[in-house]
C-alpha cells in the first residue's frame, strides 16, 4: 500500500490520542477500512516507538522510578491479582513491557546483593517464571502479553515475520530463475553489512538496473527510511567499481544490449544500485532517488527485465 505523504500524516494524527492497545487497532481501521490491517499495524507500532523515544527519558529519573515502583507496591499489596503494573503503564502512558523492565530491576536491586545484568533482566522478561517473586512475575506476564508495541513476545512476532517475508522473496526469485547470493553466502565471503540477496546477473525494474534486493517486512515512513538509507541502502550502493562500468551503462541505455562474456563485472567487488521492498507499503513521495540507485516497490516487481549474456 503506498500512501501519499498527506493520507499517512492524516492516519498518524489519529494515533496521538488514542493508547496503545489492540482496541485501538481495530477502530483504526474502522476510520480507515481501505487500508489493510497489515499496514495500519506497522504505521501503529512505529508512531508509538517515536512517542516513547520523545518521553523515554522522563520515566526513566529517579523520583519517576521510585515513583512507580512505590505505587507497584500499594497496587499488588491490596490486590496482587488485579493488573497493576498495566494499568500503571496505561496511566502513565509507557510502554507496558518497558514499565514492567522499570520495575522488575528496581525489585532486584532491593532484593539481590548485587545488582542485577542485563542479560539476567532479559532472560526474565522473556521467561517470567524466573522471576523470584510469583506476584511479580504474574504481572510482569501480563504486561508482556498486552504489549503490542514492545517487549520480548513482539520481538519474537517481528522477527518471524520478516524472515517469512524474506523466505517469500526467495521463492519468488527462484520462480523467475533468478541467480543469486544470500545474506548468509556474502558473509561467508567476507561481507559485514549486505542487503537480503545479491543478484548475480543484474534486471532491470522500470527502466532501472538492479543489483539487489532488501526486504522490510514494514511500512516504510520518513523516519525508518532515512534511518535506512543512512545505515545500509547508500552502503550497499556507493561504489566507485560501479560507476565507472561502462558495460553496465550501455545496457541501462538498451536492455537488448548482449554483454560479452569476458566483460562481465566483478559481481564479488560491488553491488551497485538496487530495490527495497517495503512488504506493508511506504510513502510515495520517499521514492525519490530511483535516479541515485534507490527503487522502491511495495511487491514483487512483475516487469523484470533479465539482462541475457552473449557466447563467447
Amino acid at each position: 500500500m503506498i500512501l501519499t505523504k498527506a493520507q499517512y500524516d492524516e492516519i498518524a494524527q489519529c494515533l496521538v490520542s488514542v493508547p496503545p492497545t489492540r482496541q485501538s487497532l481495530r477502530k483504526l481501521k474502522q476510520r480507515f477500512p481501505s487500508q489493510s490491517q497489515a499496514t495500519l499495524l506497522s504505521i501503529f507500532s512505529q508512531e508509538y516507538q517515536k512517542h516513547i523515544k520523545r518521553t523515554h527519558a522522563k520515566h526513566h529519573t529517579s523520583e519517576a522510578i521510585e515513583s512507580y515502583y512505590q505505587r507497584y507496591l500499594n497496587g499488588v499489596g491490596r490486590n496482587g491479582t488485579a493488573p497493576v503494573l498495566l494499568e500503571l503503564a496505561n496511566e502513565v502512558d509507557y510502554a507496558p513491557s518497558l514499565m514492567a523492565r522499570i520495575i522488575l530491576e528496581r525489585f532486584l536491586q532491593e532484593h539481590e546483593e548485587t545488582p542485577p545484568s542485563k542479560s539476567v533482566i532479559n532472560s526474565m522478561l522473556r521467561d517470567p517464571s524466573q522471576i523470584p517473586d510469583g506476584v511479580l512475575a504474574n504481572q510482569v506476564y501480563q504486561c508482556i502479553v498486552n504489549d503490542c508495541c514492545y517487549g520480548p513476545l513482539v520481538d519474537c512476532i517481528k522477527h518471524a515475520i520478516g524472515h517469512e517475508h524474506e523466505v517469500l522473496l526467495r521463492d519468488m526469485l527462484l520462480e523467475k530463475n533468478l541467480s543469486f547470493l544470500d545474506e548468509d553466502q556474502l558473509r561467508a565471503k567476507g561481507y559485514d553489512k549486505t542487503p537480503d540477496f545479491i543478484l548475480q546477473v543484474p534486471v532491470a525494474v522500470e527502466g532501472h538496473i538492479i543489483h539487489w534486493i532488501e526486504s522490510k517486512a514494514s511500512f516504510g515512513d520518513e523516519c525508518s527510511h532515512h534511518a535506512y538509507l543512512h545505515d545500509q541502502f547508500w552502503s550497499y550502493w556507493n561504489s566507485p567499481l560501479w560507476r565507472d562500468c561502462g558495460v553496465l551503462h550501455a545496457w541501462e541505455h538498451n536492455p537488448e544490449y548482449q554483454v560479452p562474456s569476458d566483460h562481465r563485472p566483478s559481481w564479488d567487488r560491488l553491488f551497485g544500485p538496487g530495490l527495497v521492498i517495503y512488504w506493508y507499503g511506504f510513502i510515495q513521495e520517499l521514492d525519490c532517488n530511483r535516479e541515485r540507485g534507490i527503487l522502491l516497490k511495495a511487491c514483487f516487481p512483475t516487469d523484470i527485465v533479465t539482462l541475457c549474456h552473449s557466447v563467447a
